[in-house]
């Protein structure tokens, strides 16, 4: 059954994702501050680390939205006996990526961040991470085909339920084997993956249980793996795999050429990071929805609807971007503290997220008309979009870091250009091509 646009109908839609989102960035924060008190070369260390794990992961979440377009469409169609060829489908190439990302992190990322790196008591640190974190891929391979069938849908309460056992498990863990509680050995860095990985196989595992005990479609009943299937989902998924990792890598970039600037700035913009995915917990929870509805709508033949879906979109995520981060502007200097206590870098921490602070209001507006693209299955000119946004990005980091030598509080100004760049860019292709007529 299609679904309809009412404010109800997206919020019951869009919260789960959206608490869901709020609670892997509390367990984010929750990560930073136990690392930041045990050292802060660990801290530092995971940041960086961590980014070029989501980097990776980027790839398999690209794969996984694109399955949710195609599913979705086929549901707006009414093709569900179509569903199961595409999950299985899915389901195989994924594990095949992860394998392939598995062996990239595991045995070349440790050796090549000691290479570049100007910190090497860092960059040994980051290979320890890696090396164990590097295993989350097999069960988020999983995770995220499953939660790409349930979002299809529209029922997005799984996700959630999934989401809260991932944290809790996350929080338990990381404070028993980074400090060595509870009976538990010392691990520090190393305990951080291990607690995130062990956390990621619970979500999969409580995901999967959900996943066999519904029965709206018997998707459980898995079909043979189908060529026609494979090529349509890597058609739509490719691009978004790619331009997903390519918008992580770019900032993976950033704080690398922030690490070769000085230890202040880099653990100064690693406060800034953790805090940064509060406010992306409403601009992901719509953009999932945003997704879900074009695709289905396209596909029922109501694309008429789309433009008051999207004003309404915005005005939620204005909404909830003002109640989940307001804090970077009334009170900036108490959350940077939750994270970092240290008192050399609370007052430069917290006047750059007053300063981005409007960049998010911006992302979360221009983020819905992305969305769209990506939703009507026109991922090629989506990803055209990111990787000319990115050129900039990366063109205004390197002149503002490298060559002019700006304070690390201006430098932070270059999310202005990229949210903006891609934002403009989005709103003339809406407006200049036959997006709607795309067909997948």
């Amino acid at each position: 059954m299609t679904l309809d646009h009412k404010y109800t109908s997206l919020l019951r839609v869009s919260m789960p994702l959206m608490v869901s989102g709020f609670i892997q960035s509390v367990v984010l924060l929750t990560d930073s501050a136990f690392l930041s008190r045990y050292s802060t070369l660990a801290f530092d260390a995971v940041g960086n680390a961590g980014l070029l794990f989501i980097t990776c992961f980027m790839i398999l979440v690209g794969f996984g939205d694109g399955t949710q377009i195609i599913l979705a469409r086929r549901i707006g169609e009414k093709k569900t006996e179509q569903l199961a060829h595409v999950f299985t489908t899915a389901l195989l190439i994924q594990s095949m990526i992860a394998i392939v990302l598995f062996t990239i992190l595991f045995f070349i990322a440790p050796n090549w961040l000691v290479s570049i790196s100007e910190q090497q008591d860092i960059a040994s640190l980051q290979g320890d991470f890696l090396s164990i974190r590097s295993f989350a891929f097999f069960p988020s391979c999983i995770f995220l085909i499953v939660q790409a069938y349930f979002l299809a849908k529209g029922k997005t309460w799984p996700v959630l339920f999934s989401a809260i056992l991932t944290a809790l498990s996350n929080v338990v863990l990381d404070y028993s084997l980074i400090f060595g509680n509870f009976g538990l050995p010392e691990m520090g860095v190393k305990g951080a993956a291990l607690a995130s990985t062990c956390s990621d196989l619970i979500g999969m595992t409580s995901m999967g249980i959900l996943f066999v005990l519904d029965r709206e479609f018997r998707l459980f009943k898995l079909k043979t793996f189908s060529i026609l299937s494979a090529k349509n989902i890597l058609k739509i998924s490719s691009p978004l795999m790619l331009q997903g990792s390519i918008a992580l890598g770019t900032w993976t970039l950033f704080f690398i050429m922030l690490e070769q600037r000085g230890v202040f700035e880099l653990t100064v913009s690693q406060n800034i990071r953790s805090i940064y995915f509060l406010a992306f917990v409403p601009v992901w929870g719509f953009a999932g929805t945003t997704k879900t509805y074009v695709s289905q709508y396209l596909g029922s033949g109501k694309a008429e609807l789309i433009p008051q879906l999207q004003r309404r979109i915005q005005l939620l995520t204005t909404l909830f971007l003002i109640i989940t981060f307001h804090g970077a502007v009334l009170y900036p200097e108490l959350l940077v503290s939750w994270i970092n206590p240290e008192e050399a870098y609370i007052e430069k921490s917290a006047s750059i997220l007053r300063l981005i602070s409007l960049s998010i209001i911006l992302y979360g507006l221009i983020s819905v008309y992305y969305q769209t693209i990506q939703g009507s299955g026109n991922t090629f000119y989506s990803m055209c979009i990111e990787l000319s946004t990115v050129f900039i990005y990366v063109s205004a980091c390197h002149l503002f870091i490298n060559i002019f030598s700006f304070d690390i509080y201006w430098i932070w100004t270059v999310e202005y250009i990229y949210f903006g760049v891609i934002g403009i860019m989005s709103i003339l292709y809406l407006r200049n091509s036959n997006w709607k007529l795309k067909s997948i």
